[in-house]
């Protein structure tokens, strides 16, 4: 699901800043320390509550306790990991390095996922918005929200970024033209889901099976749930209606 892993970014200057909190390997740890080149780690800006970018907040804290925390709240969950987490908000200004990042709420992927906006250089951290060459995975039973996440890549588009920073994957240079082929690219498969539910597939199982050709086995439940978050989405739409464990369309 990661490809090659997550990155973190470490932005130096006035107030060293490090994006998202990894996983806690030692490995990691002693990178950020290196890079840091004796300098305190001021503060750990975390993109969104999945375990593969917030689990590291307690190693960090324990090798940097002068580091603060901040993210958007994710009430029931954030206190998994126990650091003394700041609250963030959209639109909170945080200075960073030597200048000041913008947090953007971008839910979809995770109910508290934030990008971090740099006006003077068009950037966006953008966690995992998207990652370049393939998707990105909506978990439906992890608060997951195909509809916000739609609204979401369309406000970074809104923001027309010269680049993103991702937390998975290359930089992406092309920023305006990957985000509308995501939004393509989920269009197109909510009409295969549509088309598979007039032909009679009624769950997401048997959708994934007519729209995911040749998909490994080890991904099919996966791919049922990225279904069940594009149903939820038709059914919000007043287009698709579940009954009991049965999904059917809705034709106007």
């Amino acid at each position: 699901m990661t490809g090659g892993g997550n990155w973190t970014w470490l932005i130096a200057g006035e107030v060293p800043t490090l994006i998202d909190a990894g996983t806690g390997e030692p490995s990691h740890l002693m990178a950020v320390e290196a890079a840091l080149a004796g300098r305190p780690l001021a503060q750990v800006l975390v993109t969104h509550a999945h375990v593969d970018h917030i689990s590291g907040a307690p190693a960090l804290a324990a090798r940097f306790p002068a580091a603060r925390f901040f993210k958007l709240p994710w009430p029931g969950r954030d206190s998994r990991w126990p650091v003394a987490w700041e609250p963030l908000a959209d639109g909170s200004r945080i200075a960073a390095g030597d200048d000041v990042l913008t947090a953007v709420h971008t839910p979809g992927h995770a109910p508290d996922h934030l990008g971090f906006w740099h006006a003077g250089s068009r950037t966006v951290f953008s966690g995992d918005l998207v990652v370049k060459g393939t998707t990105v995975y909506i978990p439906a039973r992890l608060a997951g929200d195909l509809g916000a996440y739609l609204q979401s890549l369309q406000r970074l588009i809104d923001l027309e970024p010269a680049r993103l920073l991702p937390a998975h994957g290359p930089v992406i240079d092309d920023p305006l033209e990957v985000l509308r082929g995501y939004i393509a690219h989920r269009l197109e498969r909510e009409a295969q889901i549509l088309d598979a539910l007039r032909a009679g597939a009624s769950d997401p199982p048997a959708i994934v099976t007519r729209v995911y050709r040749g998909l490994k086995a080890s991904l099919a439940a996966l791919a049922a749930e990225s279904v069940e978050a594009h149903l939820i989405k038709l059914e919000r739409e007043g287009r698709a209606r579940r009954d009991a464990e049965a999904w059917h369309i809705i034709d106007p």
